[in-house]
């Protein structure tokens, strides 16, 4: 394991720090979190920037290391976060690049990569979040496609999107055993008749989340990414990704957060609390120890063949946890100011609360953690 950087990687992050200091003074102002029309026209501009400065295939074409730097030096030069095309960029591109065949790739990921199309994740379901190998929405094959029926929740970006990663039955839960292998693995078009979305309104007020209807969807059985029935492998591959190299930016966020959540401290005399100071000082602590698994987990993803490993569930639990430390720190430094919504920390913590949630609850990443590193026996 090696957590240095070479001669060649430290010349792509001076590279990126001097294209960044020329772009990002010309972008236009970022619109409303509560327009999601608008914000996909912005992501995707900006991906169609990066793509033409030679940075779009970064997510899944480069080293891990060259993404971890990468995705550290846009956010410590606050760049635009990939925002609407989140889930194209780091979940079902990532899953394509490694999983699809070569005309898979060929049609999907450079569309991804220019911010053509917009990608929404179709996984949970209304009676099946947490436990995701109980998911019940059908897909019955007729010929050349899958007929789908049934519904999911939770689908993020599903109002801009132009397609969806979406998880189906095609093998009934009482005749899978286990269950998880009747799970297949779709592309679905989100302008194919009998798709209904209706957005679903966060706490924050946003809508990038929704609930999705499916009635009778042909998919093309050509959109399968993998083999009929081996969906739950394939999701693994997603799920890596999404736990492994999703949130580095968001670290590298948390902290410079910090460093602010000092000053205003220091401002407004809340530092004269020795509480507060342990409790900011071990934040500190904390996420300089995430920032340092997070290399180690790139480092075992580049030597293991790209694909990031069981660490990035270590990674996801402790740091969902501390995010939330973070921002109910955030809260103690505001005082009565942390009612406001109109201040990024209120909203942040808000957003904060889903985060022992998204990509798996703090439960199943336990689950992981104990069976596949530790070694203990599955539970009953």
């Amino acid at each position: 394991m090696d957590l240095t950087y070479t001669d060649e990687e430290e010349a792509f992050r001076a590279g990126l720090r001097d294209w960044l200091s020329l772009v990002l003074p010309e972008l236009p102002a970022k619109p409303s979190p509560q327009d999601w029309p608008g914000r996909r026209a912005y992501d995707t501009a900006w991906q169609r920037l990066l793509y033409d400065a030679g940075y779009g295939e970064v997510h899944w074409d480069a080293s891990p290391t060259q993404r971890l730097i990468f995705l550290e030096e846009t956010e410590k030069a606050g760049a635009p976060y990939v925002g609407a095309n989140f889930v194209g960029l780091l979940h079902a591109g990532p899953t394509i690049a490694s999983e699809g065949t070569p005309e898979q790739r060929d049609r999907w990921l450079p569309p991804v990569l220019r911010g053509d199309e917009v990608w929404c994740q179709g996984f949970s379901e209304p009676d099946a979040g947490s436990d995701l190998a109980s998911l019940r929405t059908r897909a019955r094959r007729d010929g050349d496609h899958y007929v789908v029926s049934g519904s999911k929740i939770w689908t993020s970006h599903a109002e801009v999107a132009d397609w969806c990663e979406l998880l189906v039955r095609t093998t009934p839960v009482s005749e899978a055993v286990p269950k998880h292998r009747g799970i297949t693995w779709l592309a679905m078009p989100m302008d194919a008749p009998g798709i209904t979305v209706r957005p679903l309104r966060t706490l924050a007020g946003s809508t990038e989340f929704a609930e999705m209807f499916l009635d009778d969807v042909r998919v093309p059985v050509a959109n399968r990414i993998g083999e009929e029935n081996d969906g739950w492998r394939v999701t693994m591959v997603t799920l890596s990704y999404e736990r492994g190299t999703a949130f580095v930016g968001e670290v590298v966020a948390c902290r410079r957060v910090l460093g602010e959540l000092a000053r205003e401290a220091r401002g407004n005399g809340r530092w004269g609390d020795p509480a507060l100071r342990r409790r900011l000082g071990r934040l500190s602590a904390e996420f300089s120890a995430l920032w340092r698994l997070t290399q180690w987990n790139v480092s075992e993803a580049q030597r293991t063949g790209g694909v990031p490993g069981v660490g990035g569930s270590v990674f996801k639990l402790r740091y969902s946890h501390a995010r939330q430390e973070l921002y109910d720190a955030a809260a103690e430094v505001l005082g009565a100011g942390s009612l406001d919504l109109a201040h990024e920390w209120t909203l942040d913590r808000l957003s904060s609360l889903s985060y022992t949630i998204a990509a798996g609850t703090s439960q199943i990443q336990q689950n992981i953690v104990a069976e596949r590193i530790l070694g203990l026996p599955k539970g009953r």
